[in-house]
């Protein structure tokens, strides 16, 4: 639909609800400026953990923060704690299931400059930085853990509901998989296989399946292409599509099959259904909104309507509220920023 059909059914300073997005009640900003991105929730449902480069907190990339749910819905002016170093790039952290602990990705190890952005000529490319190591920091943001040590890439890392295991990305066995590990960091195993970026995964409530998103090449300029990129530390995640897996691997399905990037899934708290990204819709490509799937890939259902960017879905451990990622609001500004909603089946 146009923008011009979006209608305003309330306005609060702070607060707004579109009347198209049904599913979300009581809509409440919580960061202004910046990029901020991956928003999950604590156990106890009362802080988050997240990513900014908000330049006007002094930061060149992105940087772990912890942010009080309750304090930013109230004030427009806070600042959360930084939890990272400050060093390198960062990005993907999750509270850990002590509630205070805070697991992330870090390239400081590899120097404490941020590293080079991509160049983007034609093609929209992440990098894929072989420095990103996984960590845990406490809440001081003292690191007291290191999850990885494998060169290559090792981040995108979740945390199981029951507390017992963590998915992460790497690049290790020469191809982006999935691999899980104990909350511990030990038993390191490799679940996916098949050629293709699998990543951004996430336990099911129930904590036995894993859903992800993933770009498989089939054609030999596809291959070719991935392969090239690859080798470079660049992935082109503008065809994706969402699979779930046993925890083990095993029972591998794809969900969808719309066509151009659909990501950042998460799991309806009834385990029967995912939130997540996609741009399917859009002729121009960069407008992404959130939708809803069953498991099986029936009944899709779109959830945002407003702006040209909502993503990182995650629902709160009682499964009221949903958190998420929007550049609504941003007054013409390249800005995202956290939104969290009351959530209505």
């Amino acid at each position: 639909m146009k923008k011009t059909f979006f209608v305003f059914a309330f306005v609060l300073t702070g607060t707004c609800i579109f009347s198209q997005e049904k599913h979300l009640k009581n809509l409440t900003q919580l960061t202004y400026g910046g990029d901020n991105a991956e928003a999950y929730f604590s156990p106890n449902g009362k802080f988050v953990s997240f990513q900014s480069n908000n330049k006007s907190w002094g930061l060149q990339c992105d940087q772990i923060f912890r942010l009080d749910i309750k304090g930013a819905s109230k004030d427009t002016s806070y600042k959360p704690k930084r939890v990272s170093t400050g060093k390198g790039r960062t990005t993907c952290s999750y509270v850990m299931p002590n509630g205070k602990d805070i697991l992330y990705a870090s390239t400081h190890l590899g120097g404490d400059s941020c590293p080079p952005a991509p160049e983007i000529k034609g093609k929209y490319l992440w990098a894929v930085y072989k420095s990103f190591d996984i960590f845990v920091a406490d809440a001081k943001g003292k690191i007291t853990k290191q999850l990885t040590n494998s060169a290559g890439y090792d981040a995108e890392a979740t945390i199981s509901p029951k507390g017992d295991k963590i998915v992460f990305t790497s690049d290790r066995s020469g191809d982006l998989e999935l691999w899980t590990m104990d909350i511990d960091g030990k038993n390191q195993k490799q679940i996916t296989t098949g050629l293709g970026y699998d990543g951004g995964a996430f336990f099911s409530p129930d904590g036995k399946k894993l859903v992800f998103r993933s770009s498989r090449p089939t054609s030999e300029e596809e291959i070719k292409e991935y392969k090239e990129l690859l080798s470079q530390g660049l992935v082109a995640p503008t065809n994706m599509e969402l699979y779930t897996c046993n925890v083990d691997g095993s029972d591998l399905k794809q969900v969808t099959k719309l066509g151009k990037a659909n990501w950042a899934p998460f799991y309806h708290p009834s385990g029967k259904k995912i939130v997540f990204s996609s741009n399917h819709h859009s002729n121009k490509g960069y407008d992404f909104q959130l939708y809803m799937i069953n498991e099986d890939g029936t009944g899709l259902e779109q959830i945002t309507n407003e702006s040209i960017f909502n993503a990182f879905p995650m629902f709160s451990p009682d499964g009221k509220k949903l958190i998420f990622s929007s550049n609504r609001k941003n007054h013409g500004t390249r800005d995202t920023n956290l939104f969290i909603a009351d959530w209505v089946d």
